[in-house]
C-alpha cells in the first residue's frame, strides 16, 4: 500500500514513478485538492519526463470528478506554470521532479495567483485526504463534474517577461546557455530567441535543448558543479560573454563569467536587488540565511530592507506577501519576483543578468566583482543518521569562538572574526547540509573541514 507520507514533501510531492507516484496516486490527488482547496478551475502543466502527461491526465480525471474544470496547460516549465496561475487567476498543479533523476516525478501545487501550498498552508490536508481516497477509494463523482481544456501559453509568457525586462536596446551578447535536457530547451527560444517573438540582440548558443527527461548528458542540476563544466567549457570555447544553466523544470537559473568562472547565486541576488531597488526604492528584499552576508549589506547600501528567512519557497514567498517584498533570492538560484506573482521564475533573473551585462561594456566578471565580497563553501551534503546529534556536537566544537547562534533554520554559528557557518537537516533525505562563508579562502576552508570533520565523525 502506498504511503503518501513517504513523497508528500514539505513544499511538493516527489517520488519515484510508478511504485511511489502513479496514476491511482495523481488521481486521489487531483480529487483531494479540488476538496481541499474549493477550486472550481485550475490550471495544470507537465515537464518533459515521460510520464507526465499520463499523471497530469490521471489528476485531471480526480479533480473533474469533484466538480473543477482543468486547463491543460500542457508542456510547460514550472515558472510558466505560475504564470498561467497568476494569468489566469487560477489554482495550479505542475508535474516535475524538478534536478531529480529520471526515474522521479513530482508535483508543485499553488493556489490562484501562484500563492504556494506547502506543508503549513494546505499540503498536509491535500495528503490526509488524498491517504483516505487511496485507502477508501474515491469518493463518487459530483452531479455536474468538470471539463478538461487546453490552453497553451508559451508566447504569452515571453511577452509578459519581456515586458518586465527589456533587451531589445543592450549591445550584442553571445549566450551561452545549457538547459540539460529540460525545460529551458523550450522556454530560452521562446523568450530570448526568436521562437515565438522578434529577435533580441543575442546569439544562442545552445547546448542540449532536446526535451530528454532521461537527461542524457548530465543532472539538470546546476547546482552541482559536475554539471556545470559542459557550460563553462562552451563558454570559453565560443567566446561567450556569459553563460546560463538551467535546471530540469527551468526555475532556476545558474550564471557563468565569459572567463568560464560560476557566478555565485548570492552575487546574482546582489546585483538583481540593486536593479529592483532601482525601481521600487526602499523596499524590502528577501533574502535566505544560506546566502552571502553580502547581500544584506548590499541591498542595505541601495537603501533597500534586507529581510532574513529560512530556505525554502513557500516561506520565501509569504515573506514576501508579509512584507511586500520587491525581490527574492536563494542560496539555490531561485529568485523571485513582485512582479511576478511573488513567483520564482530563472528565465527573468537571467533577462535581469544580460540587461545589466549588456546596458555597458565591461565583462561579467567586472561587473560582478562587487558583489563577491567574501569566500563561500557552497552548500556541502553528508549522509548522517543521526542529524540531531552532529548538530549539537557542531555546536560544542565551535563553542569558544562563536559570537552569536540562531535557530532560524537549522543552526547558524556566527564566529567573533565574522565568519559564520550553518548546518540543517534536509526535508527530503537524510542528509546534513553545511554551508560556511568567510573572508578570505583559507579561513572558509579551514572551517569548512573542521565542521566536516565533525559531522562525518
Amino acid at each position: 500500500m502506498i504511503n503518501l507520507s513517504d513523497i508528500v514533501k514539505a513544499y511538493d510531492v516527489r517520488g519515484t514513478v510508478p511504485d511511489q507516484l502513479n496514476t491511482e496516486v495523481a488521481r486521489a490527488l487531483g480529487a483531494a485538492f479540488v476538496v481541499v482547496t474549493g477550486a472550481t478551475r485550475l490550471a495544470a502543466a507537465h515537464d518533459m519526463r515521460t510520464s507526465g502527461p499520463e499523471l497530469l491526465a490521471a489528476f485531471a480525471e480526480g479533480a473533474t470528478s469533484q466538480g473543477a474544470d482543468v486547463v491543460n496547460v500542457g508542456l510547460a516549465s514550472t515558472d510558466l506554470l505560475y504564470f498561467a496561475s497568476g494569468h489566469l487567476g487560477l489554482p495550479g498543479a505542475m508535474f516535475t521532479a524538478s534536478h531529480n533523476p529520471a526515474r522521479y516525478n513530482g508535483i508543485k501545487l499553488c493556489r490562484a495567483g501562484a500563492v504556494p501550498i506547502g506543508r503549513e498552508s494546505g499540503l498536509v490536508d491535500v495528503r490526509v485526504t488524498a491517504q483516505g481516497f487511496l485507502d477508501n477509494g474515491l469518493p463518487a463523482p459530483v452531479a455536474d463534474p468538470g471539463s478538461v481544456s487546453e490552453q497553451h501559453l508559451l508566447a504569452e509568457y515571453a511577452r509578459y517577461l519581456r515586458r518586465l525586462v527589456d533587451l531589445s536596446g543592450i549591445r550584442p551578447l553571445k549566450v551561452a546557455v545549457d538547459a540539460g535536457n529540460g525545460m529551458g530547451g523550450y522556454t530560452v527560444p521562446a523568450v530570448l530567441g526568436d521562437g515565438e517573438l522578434s529577435a533580441l540582440p543575442l546569439e544562442i548558443v545552445p547546448l542540449y535543448f532536446e526535451l530528454d527527461g532521461s537527461f542524457p548528458n548530465h543532472e539538470a542540476n546546476p547546482l552541482e558543479p559536475a554539471n556545470l563544466v559542459d557550460l563553462q567549457r562552451k563558454v570559453v570555447e565560443v567566446g561567450a560573454d556569459i553563460g546560463l544553466a538551467f535546471d530540469g523544470d527551468a526555475d532556476r537559473c545558474f550564471v557563468v563569467d565569459g572567463a568560464g568562472n560560476a557566478v555565485s547565486p548570492s552575487a546574482v541576488t546582489a546585483l538583481v536587488a540593486v536593479r529592483e531597488l532601482a525601481k521600487a526604492p526602499g523596499s524590502a528584499v528577501i533574502h535566505n540565511l544560506i546566502t552571502s552576508k553580502a547581500v544584506p549589506e548590499i541591498i542595505a547600501e541601495h537603501g533597500g530592507r534586507p529581510v532574513r528567512t529560512r530556505v525554502g519557497h513557500s516561506y520565501i514567498k509569504a515573506e514576501m506577501a508579509t512584507t511586500d517584498a520587491v525581490f527574492g533570492g536563494e542560496h539555490s538560484a531561485h529568485y523571485y519576483f513582485r512582479d511576478f506573482w511573488r513567483a520564482d521564475t530563472g528565465m527573468l533573473a537571467a533577462m535581469h543578468m544580460l540587461a545589466a551585462l549588456g546596458e555597458q561594456d565591461g565583462t561579467l566578471t567586472e561587473l560582478t566583482a562587487e558583489y563577491e565580497r567574501y569566500a563561500a563553501s557552497g552548500e556541502i551534503n553528508s549522509t548522517v543518521d543521526d542529524q540531531a546529534s552532529r548538530v549539537v556536537a557542531v555546536r560544542r566544537r565551535f563553542a569558544d569562538r562563536t559570537s552569536a547562534t540562531d535557530a532560524l533554520d537549522g543552526l547558524t554559528i556566527t564566529l567573533q572574526d565574522g565568519s559564520w557557518l550553518n548546518v540543517r537537516a534536509s526535508n527530503t533525505e537524510p542528509l546534513l547540509r553545511l554551508n560556511v562563508e568567510a573572508s578570505t579562502p583559507a579561513a572558509m576552508a579551514a572551517i569548512r573541514d573542521e565542521a566536516l570533520a565533525v559531522i562525518r565523525s
